[in-house]
């Protein structure tokens, strides 16, 4: 499986299953999924409680502000040792 590398700020992301588009409003919107242990989850978390990121797709040379539009995750309480989420993430591009 092809993995594409995501900065969120200064957190590198290998995500999957990564799609690009353009909205009606012409802002750019990605999707993908990627894989949080629970020795991640708390900085994780953190981070994605902030909502609006600094965005850098090296492999598309592309650099944006984001915020989200949408997110799931397989497990909510990642507390439990050796456990692994699948999260899903979509962010659009803020003005």
């Amino acid at each position: 499986m092809t993995k594409t590398i995501v900065w969120i700020d200064d957190t590198e992301i290998h995500a999957s299953n990564f799609k690009e588009e353009t909205n009606e409003q012409h802002k750019r919107k990605i999707s993908f999924d990627f894989k949080v242990t629970s020795k991640e989850y708390h900085d994780i978390a953190t981070l994605l409680y902030k909502m609006s990121f600094r965005i850098r797709i090296p492999s598309l040379e592309a650099e944006f502000q984001a915020s989200i539009s949408d997110y799931s995750t397989s497990i909510t309480d990642l507390y439990k040792p050796n456990q692994i989420a699948d999260y899903h993430l979509e962010l659009i591009e803020e003005n």
